[in-house]
């Protein structure tokens, strides 16, 4: 189950903190207060429906509240639109109570009929379930009987129902809409402590801050996401002062800066494991072939001969610079209770022999053929102005190439990745998504619901794995409400993953952030130890925003102690695993999809 303690018939409060967070420093200059993020990831989409980008993900929960969030110090599930909640006996019937006084930003109040058709949509229409359409699954109804009471009957206990990570959309506004693939116009309608107000694609997203939200109004009035092609303009305009805040240093550049007096550096444990996806022969939700995927990759022996080559612990110290960890599971071990370690260990004479036994002859370049007698010359899919793909695909190249396989490495823009690795227009791609204390939506990626239509759209794939072994203990994992049983599950669904050979973990990098100390008070980070500021599960590190000054001392406070070189035994893995032993979440972003979130999320690939 969810949490460890009883939940039948108990209302669930919580004394998370309801205002501002409390000012330290000196205010900036008269005017509009803006906090400006740097970013190099462009969004997929402003519709929060269908976004699963990293940066999607962020404005989704900036900008509409979900029924529940997660606490910034320890993850744990504390309300959020629902101030309360009780199960029955049963565990098929959830009540939430919505809290009374909260506001649209159009001034029209939030509902629980506002919720109701949120999910009643996803529940009934395939687009607008693409990109958290996992946790409607097994819903037998929604309704709400009154505007503050929402009812949620599942035809089976859910594991998942205090990690229902959807945003809550306005009825008034979105029962109008016919297309659910549709971008919304701006200014957005929502209820979260910021709202998106203008957008310009690879320019600019901004974002103002709602005076009338439920916590109390953030301390600045504007947040403004600024994109730059790559993380070394970004991080020149950091140094200029022209942007305050951002993530996904490279580690030179994180390194180079731990001088600087005027910036502040952030470090902790990832939670986004990196991968490569294998094209096992693409189908759709129809079971329809779909894609151009080497029909080669159809044979789980080349896979897994591929996945044998691949070396993860010089990921960890070439490409990450020892600010990650080896590859040893799908849920990163810093969920330590979900994870289990079955990496497949770095041996390319293995991979040699396996190809050499099943009929893959070499030719006189040294390339294999396949079994039709094509040489075996592979495309490798990456993200333009990404250093994992970057410095990465070099390595693979060479890997690869001892085990007699050709790669032709295509490094493009992210929305060509994104649509390449969702139509299986690819062999194999740099993919990757972050992973949250519950592991449902990331185990939802690869069963076979998560496949798209023939056009390519409808849902959110990773590897295009369908295989009933894996689908069957999904099921299972889902309707298991006994801790210890569902863990069990959730570590034999890993292990089949290892066995079909669909994706290859390269590691779980850690986010390298860097903030103006010498204009903002430091921010609030999630979890409180060792935990991040950008990218969070949650809108605490932006909502804490507040004009001042870091002190040297708060400065350095976070940058160490992340160096793990491949130890998934680290102290920060350790305590991140223990205070979510007993909670859930459902977070997904594909930061870069192809890859990304992570969320994850989960593009967050």
């Amino acid at each position: 189950m969810l949490l460890r303690r009883r939940l039948a018939g108990v209302l669930m409060t919580s004394a998370l903190v309801t205002a501002p967070f409390a000012v330290t420093g000196q205010a900036q200059a008269q005017g509009p207060v803006t906090l400006r993020a740097g970013v190099t990831q462009d969004l997929d989409s402003l519709n929060p429906f269908i976004t699963i980008t990293r940066i999607g993900t962020d404005l989704t929960r900036l900008t509409y509240e979900y029924l529940t969030t997660y606490d910034p110090k320890d993850y744990h599930p504390v309300p959020g639109l629902a101030e309360k909640w009780e199960t029955s006996p049963d565990k098929l019937t959830w009540t939430f109570t919505i809290r009374a006084g909260a506001k649209w930003s159009d001034g029209q109040p939030v509902t629980a009929k506002d919720a109701a058709f949120t999910l009643n949509t996803m529940m009934t229409n395939k687009t607008a379930a693409t990109a958290n359409g996992n946790f409607v699954q097994g819903w037998d109804t929604v309704t709400a009987p009154d505007d503050r009471t929402l009812v949620i009957r599942t035809k089976e206990p859910r594991s998942t129902m205090l990690a229902l990570d959807i945003p809550i959309v306005p009825e008034h506004i979105w029962s109008k809409v016919t297309d659910f693939k549709a971008e919304p116009p701006t200014p957005l309608v929502g209820d979260g402590p910021f709202i998106v107000d203008s957008y310009q694609p690879s320019q600019f997203i901004k974002l103002k801050a709602n005076k009338d939200y439920w916590r109390g109004a953030p301390k600045i009035d504007e947040l403004d996401f600024v994109y730059y092609k790559n993380v070394d303009a970004e991080v020149q305009a950091l140094k200029k002062g022209e942007i305050d805040l951002m993530s996904r240093l490279v580690p030179a550049q994180f390194d180079a800066l731990k001088g600087d007096p005027n910036i502040a550096l952030n470090t902790g444990a990832g939670r986004r494991f990196n991968e490569l996806v294998i094209n096992p022969g693409a189908t759709s939700a129809d079971n329809t072939p779909i894609g151009d995927g080497n029909p080669a990759l159809k044979d789980v022996n080349l896979r897994r001969a591929i996945a044998q080559a691949i070396d993860s612990k010089t990921f960890v110290d070439k490409v990450w610079g020892g600010y990650a960890q080896a590859a040893s599971g799908y849920i990163p071990p810093g969920f330590s209770e979900f994870h289990s370690d079955t990496a497949v260990k770095f041996d390319p004479a293995a991979a040699n022999k396996l190809l050499d036994d099943n009929g893959y002859t070499k030719g006189p370049d040294g390339i294999r053929l396949d079994k039709t007698g094509k040489p075996l010359k592979l495309r490798l899919l990456g993200h333009a102005e990404t250093n994992l793909d970057e410095q990465g695909s070099k390595y693979i190249t060479g890997w690869l190439k001892d085990i007699g396989i050709a790669l032709d490495v295509q490094l493009v823009d992210d929305q060509k990745v994104n649509d390449a690795t969702t139509a299986a227009t690819f062999d194999i791609a740099f993919s990757g998504w972050s992973a949250n204390p519950d592991p449902d939506y990331v185990l939802s990626l690869q069963t076979c619901a998560a496949r798209p239509n023939t056009d390519g759209k409808g849902a959110t794939p990773d590897s295009f794995l369908c295989d009933p072994e894996y689908d069957t203990l999904y099921k299972q994992q889902l309707a298991e409400t006994d801790r210890t049983k569902r863990v069990e599950i959730v570590k034999k669904m890993q292990q089949v993953l290892q066995d079909r050979a669909t994706l290859v973990i390269l590691g779980y990098d850690n986010p390298l952030e860097a903030y103006r100390a010498d204009k903002w008070a430091p921010f609030t980070t999630q979890p409180a130890d060792g935990g991040v500021i950008m990218n969070q599960q949650g809108y605490w590190g932006y909502y804490s925003a507040n004009p001042g000054k870091t002190d040297a001392k708060q400065a350095s406070a976070n940058t160490t102690g992340a160096t793990n070189s491949g130890d998934s035994g680290s102290d920060t893995g350790l305590i991140i695993g223990l205070v979510c032993a007993c909670c859930t979440t459902g977070e997904r972003e594909r930061p870069w999809r192809g890859t990304a979130t992570i969320p994850p999320t989960p593009r967050c690939r």
